[in-house]
C-alpha cells in the first residue's frame, strides 16, 4: 500500500483546502519544488500533484512549475486537476508525469475519457470526488448528478487504471476516513482504490491497512503530514514492517 504526500498547487505555492474550498486555504510553502524533493529525501515513492488553479479554471494554470517537479525529482509523479482535454492529458504525460486522474472529463465527456485510456494504458485514474454519495466535479463545485454507485460500474470498460476516491466532507478535516463508503465503494470495483480525506494520524493509517486485501492501494495524506499530527517517515516504516 502506497503513502503519497500530497503537494496542491494554488498560485504557485503549496496549501491545503478544507473540503476543497478556495477560500479555505492555508498556505504551507512558497515553494512546491521544494516540498516535493522534501517528501522524496523523507522516502516518498510517489507524489500526488494537484493544480488547485486548474481544477477550478479548467486550465492547466502550473504547467511549468509540475515540469519543474516532474524533471527534479526522480520518484514518480500523479497528477490532477484541470485536465479537461485530450491535449491537456497528452502535455502532462510527455512533460513526464507518470499517470493522470481526471475527474470531470471522465464524467462528462465519456468518449473523449475512454480513448485516452486506450492510448495510456495504465496510465488514466478517474478521481471520484463525493460529497453524500454524490460525486461533484469542476473543482468540487458542480454537481453531477450522478452517483458513486452509478459511475463505478462503467469504469472497467472504460480502461480505467485506478481510482482516486475523496470523501469531499472529510478532506482537509482529519476527522478520520470515511470506511463505510470505502468499504463500499470497494466492494463494488476491482480496480485499485486511492483513499483521500480525512486521514490524520497513524492510527487512521493503520484503522486502512486491512482494506488492502480488497483493493485499497494507497492513500493520500495532506494536511496531516504538514500540520505534523502524522510523522510521514514513521508512517512508511510502519507500512514497511507489514506482512
Amino acid at each position: 500500500m502506497i503513502l503519497f504526500p500530497a503537494v496542491d498547487i494554488q498560485d504557485g505555492q503549496c496549501v491545503r483546502l478544507k473540503q476543497g474550498k478556495a477560500d479555505a486555504v492555508t498556505v504551507f510553502s512558497p515553494d512546491p519544488l521544494a516540498v516535493s524533493r522534501h517528501w522524496e529525501t523523507q522516502g516518498a515513492s510517489w507524489l500526488h500533484v494537484v493544480d488547485l488553479d486548474g481544477a477550478f479554471s479548467g486550465m492547466p494554470r502550473n504547467y511549468d512549475l509540475i515540469r519543474s517537479i516532474c524533471d527534479q525529482v526522480t520518484i514518480p509523479v500523479q497528477l490532477g486537476g484541470g485536465i479537461r482535454d485530450a491535449a491537456t492529458a497528452e502535455k502532462y504525460l510527455e512533460a513526464g508525469v507518470a499517470r493522470l486522474i481526471i475527474g470531470t472529463m471522465a464524467l462528462e465527456q465519456p468518449e473523449t475519457f475512454r480513448a485516452l485510456c486506450r492510448a495510456h494504458p495504465g496510465r488514466i485514474g478517474v478521481s471520484l470526488d463525493a460529497e453524500d454519495g454524490w460525486l461533484k466535479t469542476k473543482g468540487w463545485v458542480e454537481n453531477s448528478g450522478r452517483r458513486v454507485a452509478e459511475v463505478v460500474p462503467e469504469l472497467e470498460p472504460q480502461g480505467v487504471a485506478f481510482v482516486v476516491y475523496t470523501d469531499i466532507a472529510r478532506d482537509g478535516m482529519q476527522s478520520g476516513v470515511n470506511l463505510r463508503a470505502l468499504e463500499e465503494l470497494l466492494d463494488s470495483t476491482g480496480l485499485p482504490v486511492i483513499v483521500a480525506g480525512g486521514v490524520a494520524t497513524l492510527e487512521d493509517l493503520q484503522s486502512l491497512h486491512p482494506l488492502r486485501e480488497k483493493g485499497l492501494a494507497g492513500v493520500i495524506t495532506g494536511k496531516a503530514i504538514y500540520s505534523g499530527s502524522l510523522d510521514f517517515p514513521a508512517a512508511l516504516e510502519w507500512l514497511r514492517c507489514q506482512p
